[in-house]
């Protein structure tokens, strides 16, 4: 089993910045594909972006491409997501998530059923 910590959540006003950061436990995350999804209340959860493994690639939902940036550190077993220029559109909960089939086509990462693991999610909160 893989667990994952979210953190770096909070309040800020629109414009403004915010990292978040993934924890993982395991010693194969360097493998793993791994995702940020996003839900606001009263919607569906939704992509955010994905990263593969060693960096081949990454994707991100047409409303945060210019602004969100994932990365990773294997290192640390820790994936991040940059969030730049922030709206009050991406008030949201927002969730790490792990692939362990390491998958790397577009179609396939975007989706939430693909991913085996999930954080507890960090609410992400932008004021107008």
């Amino acid at each position: 089993q893989v667990q994952l910590v979210e953190s770096g959540g909070g309040l800020v006003q629109a414009g403004g910045s915010l990292r978040l950061s993934c924890a993982a436990s395991g010693r194969s995350f360097s493998t793993y594909t791994m995702g940020w999804f996003r839900q606001a209340p009263g919607k569906e959860r939704g992509f955010v972006a994905a990263i593969t493994r060693n960096d081949y690639s990454t994707n991100y939902a047409d409303s945060v491409k210019g602004r969100f940036t994932i990365s990773r550190d294997n290192a640390k077993n820790t994936v991040y997501l940059q969030m730049n220029s922030l709206k009050p559109e991406d008030t949201a909960v927002y969730y790490c998530a792990a692939d362990r089939n390491g998958a790397i086509l577009k179609a396939t990462i975007q989706k939430g059923s693909e991913y085996e693991y999930w954080g507890q999610g960090t609410q992400v909160t932008v004021s107008s």
